[in-house]
């Protein structure tokens, strides 16, 4: 039994494991900066969290320390830094409510449909596809805009926000309906498979 725990315990601490939970930690004191009204420090706490973003599946790679418990860790780590900024920004009007809102969406559709698939395959892993990753790729730039505006109101920010923003609302509209045509082709290839079993 002590065996098992140190083993769950040694891929707990790995590298990569780390600094997603680093990233985690960051949450909190990044909404409260952002709140306080400490943009400066606040953009710095999150480019801080998407450095480590970066490093974890850098480590991962290179160090060959890929868990099970790292690929669900990640995303979650993302949504909850994301979500919560999504929704603290727009608290203070700094992010549009439609963008929020077809963010929030988006995850919750995902969330359901990630259910009834759980429910009809038995599937656990999904795999994030391009869209999926281009649209977290296009959120992180859309909340770092938003900050760097605060800092600074220089044309090449205002219009540099504006294409992030545009470019959130596109991909995720595109990454949620990709994501639900995928997982009705896997429903039908579960459907099929079993009726042709019978």
């Amino acid at each position: 039994m002590d065996d098992i725990a140190n083993v769950r315990f040694h891929r707990f601490r790995t590298a990569p494991n780390l600094l997603t939970l680093l990233r985690i930690c960051l949450a909190p004191f990044l909404v409260a900066t952002i709140l306080e009204r400490q943009f400066a420090l606040g953009f710095t706490l999150f480019v801080a969290a998407g450095l480590t973003d970066a490093l974890d599946g850098l480590l991962a790679r290179l160090l060959k320390q890929r868990t099970m418990l790292g690929a669900y860790l990640d995303p979650v780590a993302d949504k909850l830094l994301l979500s919560t900024l999504f929704l603290v920004l727009m608290h203070m009007s700094l992010m549009p409510v439609t963008v929020t809102v077809l963010v929030f969406g988006r995850d919750v559709g995902i969330l359901v449909v990630a259910a009834i698939l759980y429910a009809a395959t038995g599937r656990r892993e999904f795999s994030p596809s391009i869209f999926s990753k281009a649209n977290t790729v296009a959120q992180v730039t859309a909340v770092a805009a938003v900050l760097l505006l605060q800092l600074t109101q220089a044309h090449w920010v205002v219009v540099f926000r504006a294409v992030a923003l545009d470019a959130t609302i596109g991909l995720t509209v595109a990454s949620g309906l990709h994501y639900a045509w995928s997982a009705s082709r896997r429903v039908g290839a579960q459907a099929a498979d079993n009726h042709g079993a019978r």
